[in-house]
C-alpha cells in the first residue's frame, strides 16, 4: 500500500515523522454505461445547448449560480492565492476527551503510521492518548483541501480523522419533528434497558454484512457465468402495536439468540 502524503506530526516541541495511508476502501461494484445495442461504453462532450455544439476545454468556465439562472464566473487567475499551504505538517494544537468530539464531525478516516526514526515517539504519542481519553486536533491538507484533523489512539494505528468544519454540520434544531413531548412509563424504560442489556456484546464490525452488495455480486457472476438471477423470497415481518408487547417478545428473542450463542461457544 503506497501512502498518500509523507510529512510531520508534531505538537510542543515533539516531531514526529509519519505518513498517511487510507484506512477505507470502497468496495461497491461500479458500472460503466454502454450502448445498449452494440456495449460500447458511453462517451460525454462538453456541449452548449444554446449555441448547438461541442465546446473545447478552453471555452469552459467555471461558474457560480448566485440566482437561478443567474451567474458569475470564476477564472484560474481568480483563484491564485486561495490555495492552501504544502506544508506538510499536522500541528496538533489541543488536545480534548475523545467523548466530546462527536462522531458526526468525522469526514474520513486514515490511518497514521511512522516513518524513519519515528517509532519510538509515535508510540509515545498513541499510548499517551489511549491512557488519557484524549484526541489531538488541529489542521492538515491531503491534495488542495485543508481540514480540521483529529489524531486518536487506534489498538496499533494513530487514527487521523478529517473533520467538518461547524457550518457544515446543521444543527439537530432545525428538525421541526423534535419539537414533541411524550412522556414514558418506569417500566418502558425498565424493559428497554434490559432489551439493551440483552443485546449487548462486543463489537465485531465482522458481523455486518452488505447484503445488497453481495447480491449484486451474485447478479454480476450469474450474468459472466450466464446463469438466470433468482431472487430469494423476503420473509414476512410480524406487525406489532403494542410497546409493552413488542419489547417483551424482543427480550426473549434476544435472549433467546444469546443462549444460542452460548451454547455454541461451549
Amino acid at each position: 500500500m503506497r501512502p498518500l502524503w509523507k510529512g510531520a506530526l508534531t505538537f510542543g516541541l515533539i516531531y514526529v515523522p509519519v505518513k498517511i495511508y487510507p484506512a477505507t476502501e470502497d468496495r461497491e461494484p461500479h458500472f460503466r454505461l454502454l450502448h445498449r445495442e452494440c456495449h460500447t461504453p458511453v462517451e460525454y462532450h462538453r456541449y452548449c445547448p444554446r449555441c448547438r455544439r461541442e465546446l473545447t476545454a478552453e471555452e469552459v468556465v467555471r461558474g457560480y449560480e448566485f440566482e437561478k439562472g443567474s451567474y458569475v464566473t470564476v477564472e484560474d487567475r481568480d483563484l491564485a492565492g486561495l490555495e492552501p499551504s504544502q506544508d506538510r505538517s499536522i500541528t496538533l494544537v489541543d488536545f480534548v476527551p475523545a467523548g466530546e468530539v462527536d462522531p458526526v464531525y468525522y469526514r474520513r478516516s486514515y490511518y497514521l503510521a511512522p516513518a524513519d526514526g519515528g517509532a519510538r515517539v509515535y508510540e509515545l504519542l498513541r499510548q499517551t492518548l489511549a491512557r488519557t481519553g484524549t484526541v489531538g486536533l488541529g489542521r492538515v491538507v491531503l491534495r488542495t483541501r485543508e481540514s480540521p484533523a483529529a489524531v486518536r489512539a487506534g489498538q496499533r494505528a494513530l487514527i487521523l480523522e478529517t473533520l467538518y468544519y461547524a457550518d457544515e454540520v446543521r444543527s439537530q434544531e432545525a428538525l421541526a419533528e423534535l419539537n414533541f413531548r411524550v412522556t414514558l412509563d418506569d417500566r418502558e424504560l425498565e424493559m428497554a434497558e434490559r432489551l439493551v442489556t440483552s443485546l449487548a456484546s462486543p463489537f465485531d464490525p465482522a458481523r455486518y454484512t452488505d447484503a445488497r452488495r453481495e447480491a449484486l455480486q451474485e447478479v454480476i457472476r450469474a450474468k459472466i457465468a450466464g446463469r438466470e438471477v433468482v431472487a430469494p423470497p423476503v420473509p414476512p415481518t410480524a406487525k406489532v402495536t403494542d410497546l409493552m408487547e413488542a419489547l417483551r417478545k424482543s427480550i426473549e428473542m434476544a435472549e433467546a439468540r444469546r443462549g444460542r450463542e452460548k451454547r455454541r461457544r461451549a
